[in-house]
């Protein structure tokens, strides 16, 4: 089997908190020059921010993902996605869920003895998780459905006023 993001729930909620962190370097780094320059270069800008965009859902995504396959529970789960708000939170999260075995273990692809399995949710879930490839274009659909909507919307100093 190949080395792949989807081999385990550690390797994929990994590469997403790497890559939200590595977004907002150059997020900020290009916002920075862009204020030292006086408005140079703005269209990079909208292309990194647009890149950043999409990897911050990609990393609610698959931190919802791997928090439903390992149980984290709602608290724990909301934290690692409302953490990709701070720049660079992704990393320590990572990291203090690694240390505390937040991370470890497989896909759940098949039921346990574990009672949480017997409900609706998880059964879908499991069905998903063993059709990786389907999962990832239903995934990859539902953050193309909300970046675009997100695109309609506009920024929040742009939305109209009442």
């Amino acid at each position: 089997m190949s080395k792949s993001i989807f081999n385990s729930p550690r390797a994929l909620y990994k590469a997403f908190a790497l890559g939200e962190a590595i977004t907002w370097a150059l997020l900020i780094g290009g916002l920075t020059i862009r204020a030292i320059f006086s408005g140079a270069p703005g269209p990079l800008i909208t292309i990194i921010g647009a890149i950043h965009g999409a990897m911050f859902l990609g990393y609610a995504v698959s931190a919802a993902l791997v928090g439903v396959n390992n149980r984290w529970g709602f608290g724990r789960t909301v934290l690692a996605i409302a953490l990709a708000i701070i720049p660079f939170a992704t990393v320590p999260f990572e990291i203090s869920a690694e240390r505390k075995g937040a991370l470890a273990g497989a896909w759940r692809t098949s039921k346990s003895d574990d009672s949480r399995d017997d409900n609706w949710f998880d059964s879908l879930f499991r069905w998903f998780i063993a059709r990786p490839l389907l999962l990832a274009l239903v995934m990859l659909v539902v953050i193309f459905a909300i970046f675009q909507t997100l695109l309609f919307i506009g920024p929040p100093g742009g939305w109209p006023q009442d």
